[in-house]
């Protein structure tokens, strides 16, 4: 365990060191989705009762951050490495790809939660905010993490420049959470949009999240946590069969 032990810290500390840059920096961005959509879209976006649009709005802040930074985490450390071609002192000495992967996406679990407290407690200095079910705040927030920390991993190691880890971002990871309900309810959607907003994964983990503030979703919050750790399960199998082969790493 001393080399997982190792490695670990050595991600920690990587992102810890310019947390100016990593924490700081998103936790401002959120702040400011906070403050402009707040007041151009109040009253024009349909959300759940009596809960206002602000209040409704700080939830899915909180998860794209969550998400966004998990991804970054993990792919940005994993493709630095391979270009600066110090990846080759991670791959040397004798840690399984179990030790690799669990290191890897528990730091970005790490930085995805603390980005996500700290907006958490910006915006609750602009917007009240009540926590019906919090043990479901946590769940979604470490299988969110987690699930975008593995996205990364994957990312990272299909990647062999910058330009590529950013179409990844880009033309995927964007897409998704920006469609997944972090602004609106689905419901306020045409209906062919509502079902597309199904096949999306990105939105059962920001509903789901949503709910543990408000105790009320657009989906069983049981159903989409079950989706959410499937879609972990399944994306761990990969990248876990991607590190055993060495895939784009030893070969």
């Amino acid at each position: 365990m001393s080399g997982f032990g190792t490695l670990l810290y050595k991600e920690l500390l990587r992102f810890w060191k310019v947390a100016f840059q990593t924490i700081a920096a998103p936790v401002l961005t959120t702040l400011l989705y906070l403050l402009i959509f707040s007041h151009v879209m109040r009253g024009q976006a349909p959300v759940y009762g009596a809960v206002p649009y602000s209040a409704f709005l700080v939830p899915g802040l909180v998860m794209m951050a969550v998400l966004q930074n998990a991804f970054a985490n993990s792919s940005s450390s994993l493709i630095q490495s391979k270009i600066t071609g110090n990846i080759i002192f991670v791959l040397l000495p004798p840690l399984s790809y179990w030790d690799f992967f669990a290191a890897y996406v528990l730091a970005s679990v790490a930085r995805g939660m603390v980005v996500g407290v700290g907006v958490l407690l910006v915006s609750l200095g602009f917007v009240g905010l009540s926590f019906e079910h919090p043990l479901w705040i946590i769940a979604f927030a470490v299988a969110g993490s987690a699930i975008l920390g593995t996205l990364g991993l994957i990312a990272g190691i299909w990647a062999e420049k910058f330009d590529q880890v950013a179409a990844f971002q880009s033309f995927l990871i964007m897409p998704l959470t920006f469609l997944s309900g972090v602004f609106y309810s689905i419901h306020s959607l045409p209906a062919f949009w509502q079902t597309l907003s199904h096949f999306n994964p990105f939105f059962y983990m920001i509903d789901g999240f949503r709910y543990g503030f408000f105790g009320v979703s657009d989906i069983n919050p049981v159903l989409s946590l079950v989706i959410a750790g499937a879609s972990l399960l399944v994306l761990t199998a990969l990248t876990l069969a991607l590190l055993k082969r060495g895939y784009k790493l030893r070969h």
